[in-house]
Parts: C-alpha cells; structure tokens; sequence
C-alpha cells in the first residue's frame, strides 16, 4: 500500500514534539495506521536542533510545503489565526488533508474551512486544538455519538489551573504565582488569554459546537478571567467545602437555549474534577445515556499535544485505507460531529439570563441590623440563602467579612440585588461574586 507522506509546517515545540513522535514510535504507528506514514517535508522559519531532518526535505517557505505534490497529510503547527488561515485553505484546495492543533483558528474560522473542506472533499482534524493530550474530541464526537449531550464543564487552561492550585495549597497570591508561571513557561510573557480565559473560551466553543450540533460561534462566548480572585476568597471557598476552578461551561437548556461561559466557578471538593491539580486538563461530559463521563490528562506541551497529533494523522490514513478500497468513499467527514446540513443555530443565551447559584463576600461594618439588610433584599429579590458565615472583626477595624452561599438564581436577579447591597451605608467597597455549580 502506497505509503502516507506527511508534510509538517512549524518546528517548535508542538512541531517539534511531532517529529521526534513520529519518528521515534514509527514502526507501531504505522502497523496502527495499516500503511507507512513518512513525513517528506518540513516547513518552518529556523531548524530545531532536537529534531534530526538531516534526510527530509526542508524549507524556510512553510507554503513549499502546502504546494508540494507528494504531501498527502499537511499538519499546521505554526499558531496564530493569519498565515495558519491562509495556509490552511491552500492545502484544502490543492486536496490535502490538514492536520492542526489550532484552537484559535478553528474557533473562530472553523466554519469557513470545514465548509471549504467538504468542497474539496477532505478532512481537517484538530484533536490537539483542546486539552492537549487528552482524546476528548473523538470521544465526544464518536465515543458519545449514541448520546444527546447534556452538558459539558472543563479545566482547559493549565496555567490557570496551576495558579488557582498554588494559591489554594500554598496560600500564595495571584501576582506572585503568575510570576512563577512565567518562568516555568506555563504563562507567556503577555498571559492575558490564560489569565482572562480566551484561551479556554477558544476551547470551549469547539467543544460546544461539537455536543450541541451547532456551528462555532465564539463571539458568543461570556469570559471572565482569574485575576480578580484573591487568597481570601480561596480560603473562604474551601471553608464552605468548595474549591475555585476556571472552568468553560456550556449546557443545552430546555427551551432550547445554548449556555457558552467561561469563568471561575466554585464546586464542590468532592467532585472528581474539583480535585484536578497544577497544570492538567480534564473534561466532564454528561450524555443522557452515559451520565458523567470524565476525561483527564496533560492539557500542554511538546508530546502530550503529538500525542494527539499523530492520532488524527493515524485517523485520516485509515481513512485513505477506505477510501482506496471504496469507489463511493467520500473523504469528508462531519468535522462537528453532525453532518453540515442537520447543523442548528441555537440561541447563545446571554450571561444575564444563566440561572446557577452564587458565593457572595460582603465587607460590612461590624452593627447589628447589617446582616438583616442584606438578607432582607435578598429575599426581595426571590433570592434564598443556602450557608453563611460573618468573620470576627480584626483588631482596629470596623468592618466583617460576610460569605453567603445563594441558592440557583437568574443572572439578572443577583446583579440587581448586589446593587442595592452595595448602595447600604453599612456595606463597604463592592460585593464580591462567584457563580457555584454543583456539576451534578
């Protein structure tokens, strides 16, 4: 069987972790894949001095790659949202399959080019775009198919999983963690899309897109990111028996409203996913036939990601394998999970009208008459109480700290009530807020 040659744009860490894969675990990947998988062609800006492509073809054009006519399988590894595009279609168009771990480009171009590739009858696989090495796309988009798709929540993100787990175990504050990231490589120098989760909302649509049926939709993603969480509010949380984790949430409701959120959510410790450490990923899945279903593993880094690389490069081969022995064999695949025409524009609901429960922290002066105020509007607002706890005041001060833990409530109520609990006299500075899920 003619064997599938493999053409690799970007020699970085993914890329480079690709390679080094590849070649190192060449004889069982192919025995996997039915037929020799050779990578022929290398395309990236400087040579990685780990990775030998002494014999291979390389050039400092990652287009020579995409033009070149003996490259089957073109994996993009370069990152970023403009050249990848515009590499990406090419090879569509000059009929290769493309391989990408891109999340960005597939949240937010991923209609375009799988629409492109269905034209072109190929196939774009992008199992390394969300969570690393962890197989969630195919075990969500195969494994799962039998299942209508309740809701899914996942850390996606290790560097805010690993500043939320030193500020919870060490008693560290943000700022100081976030520096140590940085150093360990687990943040870049410019962390916002890890801080302010627009890494994990480009994960999230993805794996929304492919539960629901729907087409990626990321403008729609709500995102608040980790930096206003503070020690205090850590130490409150696991008090209460809850930990903080950043998670993207999307659950289908019954009007048939689509929830896409990312924030940092309080769950209960004695969830499996609440005890999810440093930098690892994990994913829950809850299907209707299935129930919860929990995927974890290592969300970054060089072969965590090949990991899952190679394994959409062994998939397409296979599929080659079909279509060489099937005349009718289309090589296009629902690359949602859903074939394009049975897609469904959903209605994305906004934040305002997300119903879950709260934890709020009040800083109130220490006088009686206080604490019925707050529960007063609260009440006022349709709004139950499920645990409290007033702090003792601090020597010299004058005002308490107030944890409230609410009961499930609209959006919209609990923002109108924080108002007027923070136009009391009594209450100082602003009322902090974090949404509560159960993941029940």
């Amino acid at each position: 069987m003619k064997p599938v040659n493999v053409g690799i744009c970007g020699l970085g860490t993914v890329g480079g972790g690709t390679f080094n894969v590849l070649t190192r675990n060449k004889i069982d990947i192919d025995a996997k894949a039915g037929r020799q998988i050779n990578i022929t062609h290398v395309g990236a800006r400087q040579l990685n001095p780990d990775c030998d492509t002494s014999s291979i073809q390389f050039s400092h054009d990652i287009f020579d790659v995409v033009n070149d006519p003996e490259v089957d399988i073109v994996v993009e590894l370069i990152g970023g949202t403009t050249v990848a595009k515009d590499l990406v279609i090419k090879a569509i168009q000059n009929g290769k399959h493309v391989v990408t771990a891109n999340k960005a480009l597939i949240a937010e171009f991923g209609n375009e080019i799988f629409a492109e590739a269905v034209k072109h009858h190929v196939t774009v696989s992008y199992e390394a775009a969300v969570a690393g090495g962890i197989p969630i796309i195919r075990s969500m988009r195969e494994g799962l198919a039998a299942n209508k798709i309740e809701w899914v929540a996942g850390i996606i993100n290790g560097t805010g999983n690993f500043i939320l787990t030193e500020m919870r175990d060490k008693g560290r504050a943000f700022e100081d963690v976030l520096k140590e990231a940085q150093a360990l490589g687990y943040a870049e120098a410019d962390p916002t899309f890890d801080v302010e989760g627009i890494d994990a909302a480009h994960k999230l649509v993805i794996l929304a897109s492919i539960a629901f049926g729907m087409p990626l939709q990321f403008d729609k993603v709500f995102t608040e990111g980790i930096t206003g969480i503070t020690q205090e509010d850590v130490v409150y949380a696991d008090e209460l028996g809850y930990r903080i984790k950043h998670l993207g949430i999307t659950r289908r409701r019954p009007n048939n409203g689509i929830e896409l959120r990312v924030h940092p959510t309080l769950i209960p410790s004695s969830r499996l996913i609440a005890n999810v450490d440093g930098v690892m990923n994990a994913v829950l899945v809850k299907g209707d036939a299935v129930g919860p279903t929990l995927y974890y593993g290592a969300g970054a880094g060089a072969e965590p990601t090949a990991s899952a690389v190679i394994s959409d490069i062994v998939h397409v081969s296979r599929s080659l394998n079909a279509e060489r022995n099937n005349s009718d064999y289309d090589a296009s695949v629902p690359h949602l999970g859903f074939a394009s025409d049975h897609l469904c524009d959903y209605n994305i609901l906004p934040i305002e009208e997300v119903e879950t429960a709260y934890y709020l922290r009040i800083s109130a002066l220490d006088r009686p008459g206080v604490l019925s105020n707050v529960t007063q509007i609260l009440s006022d607002a349709g709004i139950s109480i499920e645990a409290l706890i007033q702090k003792e005041p601090i020597d010299g001060q004058e005002h308490v700290s107030v944890i409230l833990l609410t009961n499930r409530a609209v959006e919209k109520q609990i923002v109108s009530a924080i108002s007027k609990i923070e136009q009391l006299d009594s209450v100082a500075d602003s009322v902090v807020r974090i949404r509560v899920e159960s993941l029940k």
